[in-house]
């Protein structure tokens, strides 16, 4: 997911500290924001600084963590990959944080994992991911495929009676991963290996006449046609554009985004997108008090009462809480101690129901299906039970019998079959 909103604070090169002015070294619990503020993700990732200062901000108010006020230890790795893992290091190292809250991308994520693994820190995560890893050092609050693609391939051929699969995705790890998923599943449950067409293109892809024309003639034996789309970022734009363009409509052959949200579609002609569908663990027309609370801190936080909230904010507001609790219930900051108490910790969601960590490491999300309208936001048109997060996937052979529930065990690749640690993650 990127979004094309605007950057209410700026790019803040290098690094600065946010929360009590008056604080001293040892007066204050530290943790490390670790998010792009400059590059090509700056107008995501500052959205989700943003959202860490809100909750500090908030936490602090509350009298802070053990007697002590939350310092936000801020750094810019510039949409960098490798930059990411230096800034990990430095904050962790250097700052001494407790806790990382950071990375969207699955490659900025996979270059921090060895530092943070090798000095024992720990990360928070709030991006939709392709799921395949585990690690006992970072805890996932994204959705994993099985509460994003798989229930969203579950509606199409359920509700809008889908035959024929387009799965349309950038070229990186999160689609193909995903991807490679779905056609396993798509497969297992009847559908044929000619009525699957997989496609990728590059980032900033712009011209979507062929494949549009292509996922088009995939209805010409009459069979109903639906796009799962992991594009990402603006060739999203060109790509609806292209499909109006060609005379298609939702009705015609609908689309599933698992990287559009309100973010992205803010700001924007949503003509031609409106009543295609995205699938996400939050929507901002969630009706609960939660959310309503949620919505109007954020707006008066940035000053912009026209500000919209997103999945990944939601996913870093549990984070932090959770961190939090599991805080709390330890007495301490140290990793170990804070990994041992947060598993079973409860947080409220947005939507009214309740996120659990599990013993995997990930968490317990709603699925919803929302509907694009003309103002930019969504009507929710399904919802379900909070589903528990699957760190490896039951649709791959090779990772169907893999455990990732962390406590008792040294590894989360534990092989259910021979009961040992896997030594290598599974690459895709």
């Amino acid at each position: 997911m990127q979004a094309f909103g605007p950057i209410l604070f700026g790019g803040m090169l290098g690094l600065s500290v946010a929360g009590s002015a008056a604080a001293q070294d040892g007066d204050t619990i530290k943790i490390g924001v670790l998010h792009s503020l400059s590059g090509t993700m700056a107008i995501s990732e500052t959205t989700l600084k943003d959202t860490v200062l809100m909750m500090v901000d908030q936490q602090n108010a509350k009298g802070g963590l053990l007697g002590k006020q939350i310092e936000a230890v801020v750094v810019d790795p510039a949409s960098d990959w490798p930059l990411f893992a230096e800034k990990a290091r430095e904050l962790i190292s250097v700052q001494g944080v407790d806790a990382i809250f950071g990375c969207w991308t699955s490659v900025s994520r996979k270059s921090v994992l060895p530092v943070i693994e090798e000095l024992n820190g720990l990360l928070f995560y709030p991006v939709q991911y392709e799921g395949e890893e585990s690690s006992k050092n970072v805890i996932y609050t994204g959705a994993a495929p099985n509460q994003q693609a798989i229930p969203a391939v579950d509606y199409m051929r359920d509700e809008l009676g889908v035959e024929k699969w387009a799965l349309l995705g950038t070229d990186y790890v999160y689609p193909r991963t995903t991807n490679t998923i779905l056609d396993a599943y798509l497969k297992d449950n009847g559908v044929a290996a000619g009525d699957i067409f997989v496609n990728y293109t590059p980032f900033g892809h712009s011209d979507w006449s062929k494949i549009v024309a292509d996922v088009v003639a995939l209805g010409n034996d009459g069979k109903k046609v639906g796009v799962v789309s992991t594009i990402n970022g603006d060739a999203n734009v060109g790509f609806y554009k292209e499909l109006a363009a060609a005379g298609v409509s939702a009705d015609d052959i609908p689309v599933m985004a698992f990287s559009v949200g309100e973010e992205e579609l803010s700001g924007l002609d949503t003509a031609n997108l409106v009543g295609h569908l995205a699938a996400w663990n939050y929507f901002q027309t969630a009706e609960s008090d939660e959310n309503t609370a949620f919505v109007e801190a954020w707006q008066a936080f940035t000053g912009n009462e026209a500000r919209v909230s997103n999945d990944p904010m939601e996913a870093t507001m549990i984070g932090f809480n959770a961190w939090v609790q599991a805080v709390e219930k330890a007495g301490s900051t140290e990793t170990d101690a804070v990994l041992e108490a947060i598993v079973g910790v409860e947080v409220p969601n947005l939507t009214g129901s309740t996120a659990t960590v599990l013993p995997n490491h990930h968490l317990t999300k709603p699925v919803l299906i929302g509907e694009i309208r003309e103002d930019g936001q969504f009507d929710i048109v399904s919802e379900t039970e909070p589903v528990p997060g699957d760190a490896w996937t039951d649709f791959l052979p090779e990772s169907a019998v893999l455990d990732a529930d962390w406590p008792g065990k040294q590894c989360g690749m534990f092989n259910t079959q021979t009961n040992s640690c896997v030594q290598v993650q599974s690459n895709y």
